[in-house]
Order: C-alpha cells, then sequence, then structure tokens
C-alpha cells in the first residue's frame, strides 16, 4: 500500500511553481518585446514599441513620405531618429550616407524603457554622431515631472562632452485615445512646464520640444510660453517646414521625411555642424 508524503508533495509542488517562475521570466525577457522594458508596478502601455517621434503625425496630418531630399537648404546637418521599432540600426552605414546625429527613444510614461536603447544610443556616439535621447510624452498617464524624472533616470541625462543634445520630449497625438490626452489647453501647458522644469533641474538644460503646429495649436491654444526657451524639433514631411507653433521664430531640427534611407525618420538640423556642437555643448 503506497504511503502518503507530505513532504515529498511540497517538495514537487515547490519544483513546478519554480519552472513556472522561471518560464515566466524568460516571457518577459524576450529581447524587444514590451514585457522586457516595463517596469512592475507602473502604469502599463498597450503597445509603446509602436509609438515613436511622428508615429501619429502622418497618420492624423499626411504628407508626401517619399524621402526625397528637401529643396534649397544651405548650411544644415543631416540627423536621424530611432526607437526599438527599428531593432538594431546599421549606423555604420547611416554615418556613410551623411548621417551626423540621431535621436534615441528612451522612454514612455513612467513604465516603458526602449529595450534597444544600449544599442541605438551608444552605437550612434560609437561610430561618431552627437547623438541624444528623447521621451515619448502621455501626458493623462501620469505627471510631468514624473516622467522628467523617469526620463533622466534611463537614459535621458546630459553630459557636456559635446557628444550629447539635450534630451527631447515627444509632444504628439495620443496613440491610445482623446487627441489631447483629455487635457485643457491650460492643462497641457502646464504639463508641459512641469516636465520643461523638472528636466531643466535636474540635467541643467532645457528640453526640445518635438510637436507639431496643428497639434500645439488643437491641444495648448498655441501657447507662446516656450518658444524663447525650449528648441524646437518639427516634423512635417514635404518641401518646407511651414507654419511654426506660436512663440518659435525659428526652429532648430525638421523631421522632413518618415521613409528616408536605412531607418525611416531623417532630420534635418537648421545650421551648420558648429552650431550642433553648440547645441550638445549647451
Amino acid at each position: 500500500m503506497p504511503v502518503h508524503r507530505p513532504g515529498s508533495a511540497r517538495r514537487a509542488l515547490s519544483a513546478l511553481i519554480g519552472i513556472l517562475a522561471t518560464l515566466l521570466a524568460v516571457t518577459f525577457a524576450l529581447p524587444g518585446s514590451a514585457f522586457a522594458a516595463q517596469g512592475r508596478g507602473a502604469k502599463a502601455i498597450p503597445h509603446p514599441e509602436d509609438d515613436w517621434a511622428g508615429s501619429q503625425i502622418l497618420k492624423h496630418e499626411g504628407g508626401s513620405t517619399t524621402g526625397a531630399e528637401p529643396p534649397g537648404l544651405l548650411a544644415t546637418v543631416e540627423g536621424v531618429d530611432v526607437s526599438s521599432h527599428q531593432g538594431n540600426v546599421a549606423w555604420a552605414t547611416l554615418w556613410s550616407s551623411g548621417v551626423r546625429f540621431a535621436y534615441v527613444k528612451a522612454t514612455e510614461g513612467t513604465s516603458y524603457i526602449n529595450p534597444y536603447f544600449a544599442q541605438q544610443y551608444n552605437g550612434s556616439y560609437n561610430v561618431g554622431m552627437i547623438r541624444g535621447a528623447y521621451h515619448f510624452a502621455l501626458p493623462d498617464n501620469s505627471s510631468g515631472a514624473a516622467q522628467a524624472n523617469y526620463f533622466v533616470d534611463h537614459g535621458g541625462g546630459w553630459s557636456k562632452d559635446g557628444k550629447t543634445l539635450p534630451g527631447a520630449l515627444d509632444m504628439e497625438y495620443n496613440p491610445y485615445g482623446a487627441t489631447c490626452y483629455g487635457l485643457s489647453a491650460s492643462a497641457m501647458v502646464n504639463w508641459v512646464k512641469d516636465f520643461s522644469n523638472t528636466y531643466k533641474a535636474r540635467t541643467g538644460r532645457d528640453p526640445v520640444i518635438y510637436t507639431s503646429t496643428s497639434w500645439w495649436k488643437s491641444c495648448t491654444g498655441n501657447s507662446a510660453a516656450f518658444g524663447s526657451i525650449n528648441p524646437l524639433w518639427i516634423p512635417r514631411y514635404g518641401s518646407s517646414v511651414g507654419e511654426l507653433p506660436a512663440g518659435w521664430g525659428f526652429h532648430t531640427i525638421w523631421q522632413y521625411t518618415s521613409s528616408g534611407a536605412t531607418v525611416g525618420d531623417h532630420n534635418k538640423f537648421n545650421g551648420a555642424m558648429d552650431r550642433l556642437q553648440a547645441l550638445a555643448n549647451g
């Protein structure tokens, strides 16, 4: 007659639980997965791997995506921006094609970190590019200060090494709902100020603001509060930058196509290389 051994049953159950825990750990650590990049206990984001600088601009505003070189531009520097959407980037190929700077998505909300950030951020630097990090804002997810701190703590900092651009704040159409994230124009302005002020306190630099004129008009009431403080990075897929948001007399970076060579999103810095270096040095 079999003898019942409670200790053996407990040990078997414990071993089974250990195996299941290991399998779950492997699943959550898969490279490139949203699970790998989202912190425990934070507010989860449905599809952060699909959100990058300009991912919502083409959907809402359209424009040419031929990738053709904009005409009549003098004293400009070619750049790109990337996210986990591109995976491991061929930085040597981009350098050979004339690309000299890059912005890399670091974070979104207060729970997502780009799982390819190290390859992209360090890889661009290692081939000689000036690079910076950007944060995809979710103003209905948490405060501007919370997201600025999360950004700085996960790759969005700045150092005066001549190769690091100030962090950028990506303000665009909500990929998960209401265009303006359910905020009034005044509340949105306050959210951006909260992020910008916190980032400045942490790094000593004013963040670059990435936004389109159309979204800025709709969601901030075309606020002119940032034009004299924050450099402007504007997306417009066509032959010219077009109208700028209120407060800015000129743009610093123009994202002119979403279908350029190698990675898609290509940019022009509005100035010569020495001015780009000056922006990096602060």
